[in-house]
């Protein structure tokens, strides 16, 4: 006999065939999901002039709200002139890094406003909130774009690569979130090729219709199956499509996912605290969300550089009246395209986060993926090393820690050591550590490069 708990989940199970469970289950915790899409509707349905004119109203009527009814932004802000975009400061992670109540406008409190916390990726987590409204325009944003390859949050089944609370009440809650939103969760915590193979027989066995999570346990999925000589839409016809986020995307990567899944693969780039910030669209674009957010790219003086040039990314939610977040440097490096507009920017390329810029002994500074880069054509090269990541120890100092079924061969060692060289500068020690695995942060996340050391040193 079933006990009462599985008993709900099944019930659940079978309702989520009938209704619209994924937006009822938003309606239910007061987000207005079918009042945002309709908004949404409305905002893409602009033309340009229009657009341009939406666009500029909601970045002065959010500045305006906050500064009338958010108390910390009035102090942050204080010599702010409303009429001068630029003169706006600039916040960061930091600025946030405080007890929620404090950042609160008038009239939002914990019990009427969604409340979460970022993965601390970026090494400065911090609590946040959203107003229900805005809420339900970030999914509402979401599914529009999953949209765009006939994915439908309410009917479609997803292949799940995400983490998973270890806790029970937490692990319960994703379990039953992933029952509402048709969702297999699959464990990247565990990468062997027994795991894999188990993930196999789900795929033979459930009609999934595409794959969304971290891009390093897909690639290594990829790479099982290259081994296994098999392609994922021959043994699940109904794979559709498959959508990585979080983490760096390579070519090379990509080449491999769509080759042995036979499906396309699609980038996503998002933050919690934010929304949707770019989703590559059928012409592959990387297509900026400008309907709930406005992009910006600042020099180090937090100069609007031009369409084309290299800087900061720094975002405004134009729609958060729970919490400011105007001129929000993410901390992520990019490039909008110069074909970009108002309407429909484009980013070109995201470079890294400005905490992974690695600074070598004659004080050049080098984005840490480039070691990445560097590295991962020569260490890969003949399947054996399955994942690997980069530390910066000292400033003149490398640790290239990696997962193999052997140690890399004398010729490789020399070989990623002179690439090194050759792209960076002189005098540079590269040693190498192989591991059975490699630390994941809680979410599930892998952290490509890190520097171990500070600035100033």
């Amino acid at each position: 006999m079933l006990r009462i708990h599985e008993y709900f989940l099944f019930t659940l199970q079978k309702l989520s065939f009938l209704l619209k469970l994924f937006d009822l289950s938003l309606k239910l915790k007061g987000f207005p999901i079918k009042e945002a899409k309709a908004h949404l509707e409305i905002i893409q349905n602009k033309n340009d002039d229009d657009f341009k004119s939406y666009l500029e109203t909601k970045k002065q009527d959010i500045i305006t709200y906050h500064l009338k009814h958010n108390s910390f932004y009035k102090e942050f802000a204080k010599s702010t002139n409303t009429l001068d975009w630029n003169s706006i400061p600039v916040m960061t992670k930091q600025d946030l890094q405080q007890p929620l109540n404090s950042l609160l406008s008038d009239g939002f409190t914990k019990n009427n406003i969604y409340i979460d916390k970022t993965s601390g990726a970026s090494g400065t987590p911090f609590v946040f909130s959203k107003d229900k409204f805005c809420h339900a325009l970030t999914w509402s944003v979401i599914q529009d774009r999953f949209g765009w390859y006939d994915i439908n949050f309410n009917t479609s089944n997803q292949a799940r690569f995400y983490g998973i609370p270890l806790d029970k009440k937490g692990y319960y809650i994703e379990k039953l979130k992933d029952l509402v939103s048709n969702r297999t969760r699959f464990n990247v915590f565990d990468l062997s090729d027994i795991a894999f193979n188990n993930w196999l027989k789900v795929f033979k066995n459930k009609p999934l219709e595409y794959i969304n999570g971290y891009t390093s346990p897909i690639v290594q999925f990829a790479k099982y199956l290259q081994r296994t000589n098999i392609v994922l839409n021959t043994i699940c016809k109904s794979l559709r499509v498959c959508i990585v986020t979080s983490e760096m995307l390579f070519e090379a990567d990509k080449q491999l996912m769509e080759s042995q899944f036979g499906v396309p693969v699609v980038n996503e780039y998002g933050a919690s605290e934010l929304d949707l910030i770019a989703f590559q669209n059928q012409n592959s674009e990387w297509q900026v969300n400008s309907e709930t957010l406005f992009v910006e790219v600042l020099d180090e003086q937090n100069n609007v550089l031009p369409l084309g040039e290299e800087g900061r990314l720094v975002i405004t939610s134009l729609y958060n009246k729970s919490q400011p977040f105007i001129r929000y440097d993410i901390g992520d490096i990019g490039v909008l395209s110069k074909n970009s507009t108002l309407k429909k920017p484009i980013l070109e390329k995201l470079v890294g986060r400005t905490n992974d810029i690695a600074i070598l002994p004659s004080g050049k500074k080098a984005a840490g993926l480039t070691f990445y880069y560097i590295t991962k054509s020569i260490i890969e090269d003949g399947g054996n090393v399955k994942e690997f990541v980069v530390e910066q120890v000292k400033p003149d100092t490398f640790k290239i820690i990696y997962v193999s079924n052997k140690t890399l061969s004398k010729e490789k060692v020399v070989k990623i050591k002179s690439e090194m060289e050759h792209y960076l500068e002189s005098g540079l020690h590269i040693f190498f550590e192989k591991q059975d695995s490699l630390q994941r942060s809680k979410s599930g996340k892998l952290k490509q490069f890190s520097s171990l050391i500070t600035t100033n040193q």
